[in-house]
């Protein structure tokens, strides 16, 4: 088969059919995120930001290349969530911008796309780190650049950019050490070459389903839930994970034959040789088969075999009940906020990102106008802030984060907004975000309150508690499922099976002889008889340090933690 070149109809089945093809995954994609936190997100915030852009191109018809264009950048950018999706939207929005004026797409059109989306992506973040979905985007756009004097058919042109891009990926632990203990490839790099890999299957004639909705039919007349679609293209139901602790020697040979062999038996592979042990991940109808290949290099650990299926029914359910609370949660807010609106116009506004109906009395406390849900199990998207801006009746508006894997989605907030002057305080963490409205000042200017918060968050040292989901190495330290996790500010600091053991172990990390304040805010699954109990054992310990107790309501996470 061989193409030459992509009109507007092709497009938009490939650009449908990417969408469909990461939601399908986004699960597996999950799963590799570093941390093995509760609520690993990547693949959720690529689905969504995609998603918000394919609702847009799923309603066009008959569209031009220009319209096509508009719908997919304006989509993501709006919906982009999290860092991931943010990079995300900004690829998209290069390589609109290089194919908006044409009517069709050739080989050398594509490769021109492809490096202005790498280039538009790369200027978007201010510290890039090689290694992540930024590297697997480059790679593609430099093989592009190999074969565009080679070929004019699309078919090879692509097949070989998504091989590369496949090889680029699976280099990636050798360029993050973070990457290669945890045993894991990037998760963004593989949620962007999830997408490519279902563009092609549509440029190559296959049909791929896809619906913006479980009710509403597109204009292409498809009418499928796309959670079905999800639950549906699980072709392979075992998530299947162990250690070989090799016993042979495992060439390049030896280990481009065994993919070979997973490859044929199952999906989702990945694979990573590390000295004397490989780790495996694999989603297979048979785990015995890829066990039983396994096994003739050495002996096994750390084995866990999931039924993908059966989660995927739990989770819909769970995500059905948490979804209307939330509508009924947000119906309320609305009302609140109109009613702020009304309010006559003030200088100073603040918009505040919340995970518990408890941190969101204290945040109403410090005078926050507009609060979005949001946090690490659902970063909010572009629009979610935009519409926030909308809301909050200020000439200057000051947007707390308190999520590093916000903030790239209120900056781009900040740049979409003209009539409002935005300033993005860059909390990273729930504590740096109280500690820095603490500390505004009225009688001050915007740049001087911008100085003043960042420089007090600054000094906030903040720590989590939750639990793990998966067995792991991080510095160093062995991670089983289960355990009890001390999160510091970059990294796990603390690991036991007791909540309150873990958590006194965290603060002590955290602690030193110029530490004056404890801030204890307790989750929804604890009591509070066990947070008071838990604050008594820390001033025991530290007589000179002050210990503060607070309802914090968050889901996932047991404490939030800050010392001042």
């Amino acid at each position: 088969m061989v193409v030459k070149t992509i009109d507007a109809e092709t497009l938009k089945k490939m650009f449908l059919a990417g969408a469909a093809s990461i939601e399908a995954k986004k699960e597996f994609i999950n799963e590799l995120n570093v941390f093995p936190v509760p609520d690993g997100d990547t693949g959720t915030n690529m689905t969504l930001t995609i998603m918000s852009a394919a609702k847009e191109v799923d309603a066009l018809v008959d569209p031009t290349i220009e319209e096509l264009a508009k719908a997919i950048s304006g989509g993501s950018l709006r919906g982009a969530r999290g860092n991931s999706g943010v990079i995300l939207s900004q690829l998209f929005r290069g390589f609109t911008k290089e194919i908006k004026d044409y009517n069709e797409i050739n080989v050398t059109i594509m490769t021109n796309a492809l490096q202005k989306a790498v280039e538009t992506a790369y200027r978007a973040v201010m510290k890039p780190k090689e290694g992540t979905i930024l590297t697997v985007a480059r790679g593609g756009a430099e093989k592009a650049s190999q074969l565009v004097s080679e070929t004019d058919d699309l078919v090879y042109f692509c097949k070989e950019v998504i091989t590369y891009m496949e090889e680029v990926l699976q280099q990636t632990p050798d360029m993050l050490p973070v990457l290669k203990e945890a045993g894991v490839v990037d998760s963004g790099g593989q949620g962007l070459l999830e997408i490519t890999k279902g563009a092609y299957d549509a440029l190559i004639g296959k049909k791929v389903a896809f619906a913006s909705s479980p009710s509403q039919k597109g204009a292409a007349g498809i009418g499928i839930n796309v959670e079905r679609v999800a639950s549906e293209n699980i072709k392979f139901g075992y998530c299947t994970e162990f250690i070989i602790l090799l016993e042979k020697d495992f060439n390049q040979d030896t280990e481009s034959a065994f993919k070979d062999y997973l490859s044929s038996i199952g999906d989702s592979l990945v694979v990573v040789s590390d000295d004397d042990i490989v780790k495996v991940h694999v989603h297979t109808n048979d785990p015995g088969l890829a066990i039983q290949r396994a096994l003739t290099y050495g002996s096994l650990t750390s084995m866990k075999i999931d039924n993908m299926r059966e989660e995927h029914n739990e989770k819909v359910i769970k995500d059905a009940r948490k979804a209307a609370k939330e509508q009924e949660q947000k119906r309320e807010e609305e009302k609140a906020q109109k009613a702020q609106a009304k309010k006559p116009r003030k200088q100073a506004g603040f918009i505040a990102v919340s995970i518990g109906d408890g941190l969101d009395e204290i945040f109403k406390g410090l005078n926050v106008d507009y609060l979005i849900k949001g946090g690490q199990t659902m970063n909010p998207s572009t629009e979610d802030m935009l519409n926030a801006i909308r809301e909050v009746n200020a000439d200057n508006i000051f947007i707390f984060p308190n999520n590093s894997n916000i903030i790239l989605a209120a900056e781009q907030a900040k740049q979409l907004t003209e009539d409002k002057n935005i300033i993005v305080i860059p909390s990273k963490t729930i504590p740096q975000g109280i500690t820095a409205l603490i500390n505004f000042m009225y009688d001050k200017t915007p740049e001087e309150n911008t100085e003043r918060m960042i420089d007090e968050m600054s000094i906030v040292k903040s720590g989590q508690v939750t639990y793990a989901v998966r067995d792991t190495n991080i510095d160093g330290k062995v991670i089983k499922q289960g355990n009890i996790m001390g999160i510091g500010d970059k990294t796990i600091l603390a690991v036991g099976t007791e909540i309150k053991d873990t958590t006194l172990d965290l603060i002590k990390t955290l602690i030193n002889e110029e530490s004056q304040l404890v801030s204890l805010y307790f989750g929804e699954e604890v009591k509070e008889e066990a947070a008071q109990e838990l604050a008594k054992e820390v001033s025991a310990l530290y007589p000179n340090v002050d210990v503060d107790v607070q309802y914090g309501g968050q889901p996932i996470y047991y404490y939030i933690l800050s010392v001042e």
